[in-house]
């Protein structure tokens, strides 16, 4: 089974919930056993956001190595900063795929809450340990959004993810992060959702702040960028001290880089990348990418962050195999 088929099959499995709860709880299962590499995860999450907001074959490949779509292609916002902050930069709001243009595309998961498309998030969380991060109830999804929606479609609790129940977090501002959770026949099925697009970015505070990073890291390891692109998982212990604590510390006040030059430029043609990975006290785990030249990126928001390069160092240096 290709990835095509794959996601095929497992987007119409969670459609017909209802109608026939058997099969779909046993092709669910299927699916769930059948884990792909993590680079392959990696490119098929790219390719989905890509894809999702309509673009055309040849610009999905160029954008692979992680760069977003022209409809979100973040800008410097043109107001004056305030004294010692940089430029803010603009994420606008997702372009939806425009079906007249005829383009067959596939969507990344995404659930609409208070007007705002809010998408897989990079963030994860094990199914068992859901239900303690659970919060108040916001509302149960409606399905039917797919490539060929129009925007008028795009109503409140629309989603492509089927009929399930959205959550808040606890811990975390539902104007950033929800949570889909449904149980059914004894398991749980629980998918993070984040809203980072539509927003203006002036430090790294605007982001990082919202992922509830500050205190609350259980334990952090690295992954070496030959290790990530071959799916091989060769995790070293990032170990506590002033190299991790500077280096997050400094993440909140990193001054924001639109992502399009960047990508324009072959940041993602060098492989002088690490990932990081903090587990935090509540199981969520969140991972961050590193680039040799002192920036960092999380999840696929068009946006790069440039650490003070002392702290940048430290970390990086202290990452060795």
């Amino acid at each position: 089974m290709n990835e095509d088929q794959f996601r095929n099959q497992y987007k119409k499995a969670v459609d017909t919930m209802k109608s026939n709860e058997t099969m779909k709880q046993g092709l669910v299962n299927k699916m769930e056993q059948k884990r792909r590499p993590r680079r392959m995860a990696y490119l098929a999450a790219s390719l989905l956001v890509a894809a999702g907001i309509g673009l055309a074959g040849p610009d999905i490949m160029k954008k692979l190595n992680g760069t977003s779509a022209p409809g979100q292609v973040a800008q410097v916002d043109p107001g004056t900063p305030a004294t010692g902050n940089s430029a803010g930069i603009v994420i606008p709001k997702i372009e939806l795929p425009d079906k007249s243009t005829g383009v067959a595309v596939d969507m990344v998961g995404l659930v609409v809450y208070k007007g705002n498309i809010y998408t897989q998030a990079a963030t994860r969380i094990d199914a068992a340990d859901a239900a303690a991060l659970r919060g108040e109830k916001l509302g149960r999804t409606t399905s039917g959004i797919d490539e060929w929606s129009s925007k008028d479609q795009y109503t409140e609790l629309a989603s492509n993810i089927g009929e399930t129940d959205i959550y808040a977090v606890k811990g975390y501002d539902s104007g950033f992060t929800v949570m889909s959770y449904t149980e059914a026949d004894g398991q749980v099925f629980a998918e993070l959702y984040e809203h980072t697009n539509g927003i203006t970015i002036n430090s790294g505070t605007d982001l990082f702040g919202k992922l509830n990073l500050e205190g609350h890291i259980a334990s952090a390891k690295w992954e070496s960028f030959s290790s990530w692109n071959n799916g091989q998982q060769q995790y070293l212990a990032l170990p506590e001290g002033a190299a991790r604590d500077g280096f997050l510390a400094a993440l909140m006040t990193a001054k924001p880089l639109a992502a399009e030059p960047l990508t324009e430029q072959g940041i993602y043609d060098s492989e002088d990348r690490k990932i990081i990975y903090l587990e935090l006290d509540n199981k969520a785990r969140v991972e961050l990418t590193l680039f040799g030249q002192g920036l960092v990126r999380y999840g696929t928001a068009p946006v790069f962050f440039e650490v003070e390069s002392g702290a940048f160092q430290a970390l990086w240096n202290s990452m060795k195999p």
